[in-house]
Parts: C-alpha cells; structure tokens; sequence
C-alpha cells in the first residue's frame, strides 16, 4: 500500500528518501523519451512505408515536442486541483494509448495526432519531474534524485536508438510501438503502486507564469534552454540518414554507433552529480560548447567511421550532463515556483526541439548533412555562450525553513540570489 502523504496545504519533505518511487518515475521517463525519440532509428522505414521523405517523417518528433510545449505550460494551473499521483497516471496513460495509435496507424495524420498525445503525456510528467522529487527525498538528497529521473533520459537513449533499429528490422517499425505501449503499461502498474498520494501544492495560476517570465534569469535561463536543447536536436533527430549517407554504414552498424552512444551517455549520466558539485557554472558552459565543438568536428570527418564513431562517443558523454545540469540550475534559481518554474522549462526545451527538428529537417532535405551540422553547431555555441555571459551561478547560504508542498521553499542549499 502507497504512503499517503498529508493533505494539507503545506506538505514538508519526507525525513527519508522514497526511493522506489523516485525509480519508477525514472522508469516512465526511460518510457517517455524512448518513445519520443524512436522514430530517430526508424526514420528511414517509416518514411519508406509512408511514401513521404524523411525530413517530413522526422516531423513525428516535432508534433510531440509542440504539444509538449503547451501542456508543460498549462499542467501545474489547470490540474491545481488535482492529486499530483493522479496527474502523473494520467500522462502515463496517454503515453501507453499515443505507441498504440501509432502502431496501428495508417497514413501519417494518424501519427501526428498520436505523437500529439505523446506530447501532452511528456509535458504534463515532466513539468512536475522536479517539484515530485521535492516531495519524496529531503533536500540533500535532490541532486541525486534528480540524477536517478535525469538517469532515466540516458537509459533511453541506450535502449531506443539501437533497439528500434534491430527490432525495425526483425518486427518492423509498428512492431516495436507496440513494444514501447507495453513497457508503458509497466511503468503505469508500477506507479501507480509505488507512488504516494501528493496533494497539490499552492494554487498556481497562468500568470505565475507571466511573473517568472518577468525575471531576468528566468529569460536569460530559457533562452539558453531553447539554444542548447534546440542545438541538439537539430542534429540527433537526422543522426540515423547522416550515418547512412555521409558515414555509409549499414543498419547492423548504426545500432552498434546507437548503442555505444547511449552507453555513453548513461555513464554521463552517472558522472554528472560530481560534475556538477564540483563546479555547476564550469559544468553548466563546458556541456554545450563541447558538444558543439564535436558536432562541427563532424564536417570534417563524418565520412571516417571509427572517428566519427569517436565523437558521437564524446558527444553522447557529454549530451547526457545537459539535462541534469538544467534540472539542478532551474531548482536553484526558481526555488519559490518548482512546479511552474519545471513547465517553464519543460516547454523552452520542447520548443526548441521543436524548432531543431523542423529547421533540421529543411536543412537536411536542401542542403544534406552541411546545414545540418553548421546549425546545430552554431546553436549550441551560441547557448554556452548565453550561458557564461548572462547566467548567473552564485550561492547563499542555506535557511530554514524548507516548505514544499504549497509549492515554496526557502534555505535551498545553492539558492541563487539576484
């Protein structure tokens, strides 16, 4: 039987961590992202199987990404309400129905609208990531908390990529959605076990919204977002045509190149916690500029396997930090708004897959792999940048109390005071 928390309107964070929970949600966020990003290693079948290019394929992941956008921002002032455990069934539900349409789909309309429930599931769960983790470790254990979620993005990219690929091709692309809607029914069962009953906190409205927007780190904050998550996509959504056509590797190989990046970027994963409590500003710069530094790398020897095959290496360790790094800065600097401060940054990073995705599918259907590269580049510098230039990382000290469940919190260890 679930712990149920109390619910008043002011819910402390429990004296000891909850950890199974914690690890279910990072198991509906391996279920999440791998849904997400399936259609990056079967791009090319789907395409093929639709009779449409693969620039218009991968526009799967933009229609999922722009509902996302919208639900991240509206979850926390429409489900106020709500039972945060009954929220959190509910994106897992949509999750499960959206790999089913799309197994069953027979033109791309289909797809879209399913990829569009998809988007509703990821934005609603993953704008209350980091106020759900507030409410199931006590404070010194959020980092590693939000590690073990942020884990779960890594875990994906190990098991979507290379997995979609090989079983694309024994089961065929419907075959493996089909796949993906039973691992989501696992992950339903298993939170709907293990999580507590988590009242909701303070009534948040849409013009929250509007407040935090008006301060200058917030602004400086998702427009880095939108940069560094925008950079990335751009690229990773056409990584399986690039490997195809400029490194000219078969499938069997790709999900080899698939499968080293994803194991790379869970021991990034691994590896970000002390990254990040050692120095979160040199981490939160290095993270993008590194790995716009090894996507243009990429002009230059993407047509050489094994160096290709090295930078993806690099580029995945590295990738993998990012999402921990924001996770951390955002429950830094907007300690006061968890759950609309997490919409907010759900829906910078879905907009700007959104625009990688779309702008990267352009570029590669007219100009090839050169644009494509060249944007996502230029992109993710231009983020470390924003980053080094504008963000600010300075700490004070801790204070008490710590008041969670109406949605603030004072004494966070590293708060950010303007």
């Amino acid at each position: 039987m679930s712990q149920v928390l109390p619910s008043n309107p002011t819910v402390a964070a429990p004296t000891a961590p909850l950890w199974l929970p914690v690890f279910s949600t990072a198991f509906v966020v391996v279920n999440l992202i791998t849904s997400e990003f399936l259609p990056v290693s079967l791009l090319t079948p789907i395409a093929h199987d639709l009779g449409i290019s693969e620039g218009a394929a991968g526009q799967m992941i933009s229609a999922t990404s722009i509902a996302a956008v919208f639900t991240s921002l509206l979850t926390a002032s429409v489900t106020r309400r709500l039972d945060r455990k009954v929220v959190l069934l509910i994106a897992s539900a949509a999750l499960v129905l959206s790999n089913v349409l799309v197994a069953l789909s027979p033109n791309l309309i289909v797809i879209m609208l399913a990829r569009l429930l998809l988007g509703l599931a990821m934005g609603g769960f993953w704008s209350l990531s980091n106020a759900t983790a507030l409410r199931l470790v006590p404070r010194s254990f959020l980092p590693r908390a939000l590690a073990i979620i942020s884990g779960g993005v890594a875990l994906a990219n190990v098991v979507a990529a290379p997995l979609g690929s090989l079983l694309g091709a024994a089961l065929g692309w419907r075959g493996v959605f089909v796949i993906a809607a039973l691992l989501g029914v696992a992950g339903l069962v298993w939170q709907w076990v293990s999580l507590p009953r988590m009242a909701p906190g303070r009534p948040a409205e849409l013009k929250t919204l509007v407040h935090l927007l008006e301060r200058r780190q917030v602004q400086v904050g998702m427009a880095a977002l939108l940069l560094t998550f925008g950079g990335f996509m751009t690229f990773f959504a056409y990584l399986r045509p690039f490997l195809e056509q400029v490194t000219q590797i078969g499938v069997a190989q790709i999900s080899g190149v698939l499968l080293i990046l994803g194991v790379a970027g869970l021991i990034g994963t691994a590896l970000s916690s002390r990254l990040l409590t050692w120095n979160l500003r040199r981490t939160h710069i290095l993270v993008p500029l590194v790995m716009g530094v090894l996507t243009l790398g990429l002009l230059f020897v993407g047509h050489a396997p094994l160096w290709t095959i090295l930078l993806l290496t690099l580029w995945g360790l590295t990738n993998s930090v990012l999402p921990v790094a924001w996770g951390n800065w955002v429950a830094h600097a907007v300690p006061d708004e968890p759950e609309s401060a997490g919409g907010l940054q759900v829906a910078a990073i879905q907009f700007g897959m959104t625009l990688g995705a779309g702008l990267g599918g352009l570029a590669f259907d007219d100009s090839g792999s050169t644009g494509l590269l060249l944007g996502s580049g230029a992109a993710l510098l231009a983020g470390a940048l924003l980053i080094w230039k504008g963000l600010s990382h300075q700490t004070a000290p801790a204070l008490e109390p710590l008041d969670v469940g109406n949605g603030s919190m004072t004494g966070w260890p590293g708060e950010v005071t303007e």
